[in-house]
């Protein structure tokens, strides 16, 4: 809606490019060492514990705050069915979910996100699938889309009603930040790969299928979007009363399929469920983790018997009651400023991790550590790295410029874009203020702590039984 399709397909483009740097730049670090605290502990090791310090309460932050974005995000969608219904009852039963999940420990967690991780990979093929149909004809009404809206009412939107190219490239600007929401988190592998079955293997197949998720769901998707709804379709501005569904069911309504679209949009609700279920998950070990290291009271540090750490999952989820602001506003209205903080927020990570990469990479070269050795590496590296620093700083800055329009100044837009950024080297000043923590000189950087253990675990994987797990393997 603020793009256009073409200006979309671009904005998920060039973020695309920066998740991509970003994974084969953390799949480098992490592959070698797949310590506990991934990105968080490598920084501590090749840059300082300051630096450490602000990069681990960042993501905690990020994870909680993106839990109440996705519980404003459930209760659009269930508008779709009724939408007369207070919100707040809508959000009161996800979060039971959610919650009740994270109490139910590791276990349940995990089988939840396999039925809700394979509900979502068996949509969004479907619904390409079904799109490129659709735009091909092959619906109830049998009209041929093509590329109709691309001329009608155009491949791009000016924004603000700024005529031109300015306009055309403000509109592309407001989509990046939108873009950066849908791929963060993708990242999180370094955070699990101390738990990870045979890290070693693992970690580099993960990060070298990305770029065909990147392609087939996130940059497939989108061309599909902008092909089947119109860039002034009413129902997308998220910031409206009937903001009720996903542009995919608006396709499939515009199509005249009865029945369908209702499917569709549970499915899409069990990915902003699963989605909740996961920021909690993460966000409370994120702060035990912050605890174990000194960097958070010792009470976080509580577990059950079980081994739940309680209260670092009690404490996140009370921040989940920040999606109850949906009640007195438009619950896309809020998940706009939640979704525009943890993109922030992410941003601030991808930037952190490509720092941290580039001390990495110079501590490789000064201590004579032949790369190619090393389990998974990138020949793009360093200027991945440099790109994943230089392009998420960029995009952070320019997160929110439209408040600076004449007569656009949006105090709630401003706050949500660029506290994080604010609070990032305030922690970081803060830290090495109090520590008097010295950058770690690259000849001294620890390159060889753990890497036996890990070298004792490494195995080859065994092969899959037959051509259907061969291909769920490698989608999942």
């Amino acid at each position: 809606m603020n793009g256009g399709p073409v200006g979309l397909l671009l904005g998920y483009i060039f973020i695309g490019t920066i998740c991509y740097s970003v994974m084969i730049t953390v799949g480098e670090m992490i592959a070698y060492l797949p310590v506990a605290g991934g990105h968080i502990k490598l920084a501590e090791r090749f840059v300082d514990s300051a630096f450490a310090f602000a990069l681990g309460w960042n993501l905690w932050y990020n994870w909680t705050l993106t839990l109440p974005a996705e519980l404003s995000a459930a209760a659009t969608i269930i508008d779709f069915w009724d939408y007369k219904i207070n919100n707040a009852v809508w959000i009161t039963m996800c979060l039971v979910v959610v919650v009740g999940i994270n109490i139910w420990g590791v276990g349940a967690y995990g089988e939840a996100e396999f039925w809700f991780c394979s509900i979502k990979v068996v949509t969004i093929t479907g619904l390409i699938i079904l799109g490129i149909i659709l735009d091909l004809g092959g619906g109830p009404s049998h009209d041929r889309i093509g590329f109709r809206y691309w001329k009608d009412p155009g491949p791009f939107v000016n924004f603000d009603r700024i005529q031109g190219t300015k306009g055309h490239f403000l509109g592309w600007c407001r989509v990046i930040t939108q873009a950066a929401f849908s791929y963060v988190g993708a990242e999180v592998v370094a955070m699990t790969a101390a738990e990870a079955k045979n890290p070693r293997r693992n970690v580099p197949k993960a990060v070298r299928r990305i770029y065909f998720r990147l392609l087939v769901f996130y940059i497939g998707g989108v061309i599909i979007i902008g092909l089947l709804v119109p860039s002034n379709n009413p129902l997308l501005d998220v910031n409206s009363q009937n903001a009720s569904a996903s542009p995919f069911v608006i396709a499939i309504n515009q199509a005249g399929i009865k029945g369908l679209p209702s499917v569709i949009n549970a499915a899409v609700l069990s990915s902003a469920w699963s989605a909740a279920s996961s920021d909690l998950y993460i966000a409370s070990r994120a702060l035990y983790g912050l605890a174990a290291s000194g960097s958070a009271p010792k009470i976080f540090l509580r577990t059950s018997r079980s081994g739940l750490p309680y209260v670092s999952v009690a404490v996140c989820a009370s921040f989940s009651l920040l999606a109850y602001m949906a009640v007195g506003s438009s619950s896309g209205m809020v998940f706009t400023w939640f979704s525009s903080m943890t993109a922030t927020c992410g941003l601030t990570t991808w930037f952190g991790i490509g720092v941290t990469y580039l001390r990495f990479y110079k501590g490789m070269r000064a201590q004579n550590f032949d790369r190619r050795k090393l389990p998974y590496m990138s020949r793009l590296q360093p200027y991945a790295a440099w790109w994943a620093v230089c392009a998420s700083a960029v995009t952070m800055f320019f997160s929110a410029w439209e408040v600076f329009l004449r007569d656009e100044w949006s105090t709630a837009t401003f706050v949500t874009n660029y506290l994080p950024i604010m609070l990032f080297p305030v922690l970081y000043v803060v830290a090495k203020v109090v520590t008097r923590a010295s950058l770690v000189k690259p000849s001294e950087m620890d390159f060889k702590s753990g890497v036996a253990e890990i070298e004792a675990i490494t195995h080859d994987d065994p092969p899959p039984k037959n051509w259907m797990e061969a291909v769920w393997m490698w989608l999942m």
